[in-house]
């Protein structure tokens, strides 16, 4: 439920610029497509996946941790990473991996490898209307045999070199920019709803303000006097 009251009561502690920032990248935010990176250690790759997603409008991102821990260096992320909303699986004595792509599938995704083997689909071959879940390995091992085994899909990006593999962070880039464009070309809704923008809204606000804990208290002083 968004209290649309404090919104109003916020914007007050934020200028207009940056108010109209927000809901300007609030309109290209999408949930549509999401990444899922596993096992990924390298803290210069991890911050730059965080900066792609968040210059091509993915919203989420999904982080296995079976092995290594996630790190994003914020100098690397350009702060790109207070703007994104993290699913982290990281239990220990579980299998995150397939907890995660159970979690992906119930909320309507497909599962899609990112990997140059199997019967991968081209990236101009692929359906942008699907909702997809983008799964992407660290450069050397690749992918888990758990997803490899359990796609839904499989995706590559066409080579013409020696090499078979890309940098993790130049393959996010590659595959988000050229299908984000493709999926803004058709009928799917795939912006946020309204209510997601406008609670995502007050959520930004929040990290923007510096005095928010007291702001807040005080708003909702007010609001129990007015009761």
């Amino acid at each position: 439920m968004v209290d649309y009251k404090y919104s109003t009561y916020l914007e007050q502690f934020v200028t207009e610029k940056r108010r109209n920032l927000f809901r300007t990248v609030l309109n290209q935010r999408t949930n549509h497509f999401t990444v899922a990176i596993e096992d990924l250690f390298q803290p210069h790759n991890a911050s730059a996946v965080v900066r792609t997603c968040d210059i091509f409008g993915i919203q989420e991102i999904n982080v296995i941790e079976n092995k290594y821990k996630f790190y994003a260096s914020r100098h690397v992320a350009k702060g790109a990473q207070k703007w994104l909303d993290f699913n982290y699986y990281r239990e220990k004595d579980t299998n995150n991996t397939k907890v995660c792509m159970d979690e992906l599938r119930a909320k309507g995704y497909q599962i899609i490898a990112t990997t140059p083997h199997n019967e991968s689909c081209y990236l101009e071959d692929f359906d942008v209307t699907k909702k997809s879940a983008f799964f992407f390995g660290v450069e050397k091992e690749g992918l888990s045999k758990e997803v490899l085994d359990n796609a839904d899909g499989y995706l590559k990006i066409p080579m013409a070199g020696f090499t078979e593999s890309l940098n993790i962070s130049v393959a996010a880039a590659i595959i988000l920019q050229r299908f984000t464009e493709k999926l803004k070309a058709t009928d799917v809704h795939w912006q946020l709803s309204d209510l997601e923008k406008d609670a995502k809204y007050i959520e930004w606000m929040e990290k923007t303000i510096k005095s928010i804990k007291k702001i807040k208290e005080n708003y909702y002083n007010t609001i129990a006097i007015e009761k």
